[in-house]
């Protein structure tokens, strides 16, 4: 039977100074001098109507983390954080303590700007370092050095923030292990509660996907870099409890663990996706909806709070929601209970029992107490792990596409 997962508040803020030539976030370029800055005040405006258009889908739920994701949430004023937060606040319930994580860009952070974000009420700071060598980062077109990521993080600490995440990337173009592994450390030398590290990856869409850079490290040294990375990270008090994700002991990031367990949230703001339950009466699967608001700041501006700014609306069928549920568990080294996995998609365990004694048999996950957790290979080989949960071809939509393309029998 579907019953409620905890709640989280996604804020997407969708513009930049330059865009990176990896990413494939809904990210825009604006020009000071060239129009101007955002329209911050207009955009705040928006994002409030646009959470008065979702609220009938969240009346009476309690808010556990709230996350302002890009673009470059720190390009925004506090005062525009502090509006958002007070309006939010004043339609749904913050749990106490409720983590407040404001993505930055170490080239926008100026100092005193930390203050005024905490005392909006952001509690959690996630920097985009990416690497700590000055070669790396004009590789990967950051418009920040070394000394500012440094200088940016000592700013939070001083404002009173310590509970900071630091991304890095490794396998960069011209990177070697030495240098993989020298980032790490001057990134433990800052002491954050949390460090992400993750491969560089060249997604569809992206500069780098047209044009892929020269001098990118093989599988083999990828590799090294992520296994002595891992090892390095464990030797410093970091522990791994997501594929790219590391933390001291009660750091671990709310609202991204939230995503991974399969929980619920609302995303407002441009190209922002949110996820809720919705359970029926009579103990049936339920719904699972998944919505989305258009992807342009302009278009959006111009909608937001009408039925015209959301994206889509798709319900998550069923027969797709073992796929959907391991797509994010299997990150996780916790794994899951059998009985969180009924709850959070409304089918009984006996839905995924066949792919998951394949996974059994294959040695990449363990099955114990009522608790399905991955091995150290189950997580090397995640993607072949998830995709055993893969919905079976409806033959009827199979039987048309051959005839489709001229194969029917």
């Amino acid at each position: 039977m579907l019953s409620l997962p905890p709640l989280s508040l996604y804020v997407h803020l969708p513009w930049c100074v330059r865009k990176c030539p990896y990413c494939d976030f809904n990210s825009h370029e604006y020009r000071d001098g060239a129009g101007g800055p955002p329209p911050f005040a207009a955009y705040v405006d928006a994002l409030i109507a646009d959470l008065d258009l979702d609220l009938p889908l969240a009346w009476g739920r309690t808010v556990h983390s709230v996350f302002f994701g890009g673009g470059t949430p720190s390009l925004f004023p506090a005062a525009a954080i502090d509006r958002f937060l007070q309006a939010a606040s004043a339609r749904l319930r913050f749990a106490p303590g409720c983590e407040i994580t404001l993505e930055t860009n170490p080239g926008t952070a100026e100092h005193g700007r930390f203050g005024d974000y905490l005392h909006a009420g952001v509690n959690r700071v996630s920097f985009g370092i990416q690497s700590f060598d000055d070669g790396c980062l004009q590789r990967l077109g950051r418009i920040h050095d070394s000394a500012q990521a440094e200088a940016a993080v000592k700013l939070a600490q001083d404002a009173g923030l310590d509970n900071l995440n630091l991304d890095l990337m490794y396998a960069l173009p011209g990177q070697t292990l030495a240098m993989a592994l020298h980032d790490l450390e001057r990134a433990f030398a800052l002491a954050p509660a949390h460090i992400s590290h993750y491969q560089l990856t060249l997604e569809p869409n992206t500069v780098f996907a047209a044009r892929p850079p020269e001098h990118l490290p093989d599988e083999d040294l990828a590799w090294d870099m992520q296994e002595q990375g891992q090892a390095a990270l464990a030797a410093a008090g970091y522990a791994q409890y997501e594929i790219s994700a590391y933390a001291r002991p009660g750091r671990q990031c709310a609202h991204n663990l939230n995503y991974w367990r399969f929980g619920d949230y609302l995303g407002v703001g441009a190209g922002a996706h949110g996820k809720l339950s919705l359970p029926a009466e009579g103990g049936d699967a339920g719904r699972l909806l998944r919505r989305w608001k258009l992807k342009h700041p302009v278009a959006y501006l111009a909608q937001a709070g009408t039925a015209a700014a959301i994206g889509g609306d798709e319900d998550i069928a069923p027969a797709q929601r073992p796929f959907e549920y391991m797509l994010n568990l299997l990150r996780l080294r916790e794994g899951f209970a059998l009985a969180a996995f009924e709850a959070r998609t409304g089918l009984p365990r006996e839905a995924i029992a066949a792919p998951l004694a394949q996974a059994v048999d294959a040695g990449w996950l363990v099955v114990e107490d009522g608790r399905v957790r991955p091995t150290e290979s189950g997580l090397r080989f995640a993607n072949d792990v998830i995709a055993l949960f893969l919905p079976a071809p409806d033959p009827a939509v199979a039987a048309q596409a051959a005839a489709a393309h001229g194969d029917a029998p």
